[in-house]
């Protein structure tokens, strides 16, 4: 029987490969720099092993980020211990090939006024397509 993995350590393994991918560094270079495998730099990017505090630290510190970073985003409904719906929604997002890439594309536009421009473009688009749901089953 396989375990589904947590949602939390499923969003903190998102922003590890966020991260990482945004850096042009690849599993296996984090994975010597961390004297693991690229397998479990995987293992740990799809949530499936828990990233103990110590080696977060030290994860943190291989890519330039504090370690709260990996928390960013990490919201909870009304006190639960669930993640947001939204924020799942966004981390199956950007762990698309399509997500990612949007998001390095947008990141590199300088001019904040193109950037809402685009934002409202996209809302315009999405809302033009009757998504009153959280279009979940779109992603992936």
């Amino acid at each position: 029987m396989s375990k589904a993995p947590d949602d939390i350590d499923a969003y903190i393994g998102a922003r590890l490969r966020l991260r990482r991918q945004s850096l042009g560094m690849s599993q296996e270079q984090l994975g010597h720099a961390l004297g693991l495998t690229f397998q479990q730099v995987q293992k740990y990017e799809k949530g499936l092993n828990r990233i103990g505090a110590g080696r977060l630290f030290h994860i943190a510190e291989i890519l330039g980020v504090e370690v709260s970073f990996f928390y960013e985003g990490l919201s909870r409904a009304n006190g639960s211990d669930a993640p947001l719906e939204d924020d799942n929604l966004i981390r199956r997002f950007l762990a698309t090939s399509e997500g990612y890439s949007l998001s390095r594309a947008f990141c590199r536009i300088d001019n904040a006024h193109t950037r809402a421009r685009l934002l409202e473009l996209v809302r315009t688009i999405a809302d033009s397509e009757g998504t009153e749901s959280t279009g979940a089953s779109r992603i992936g």
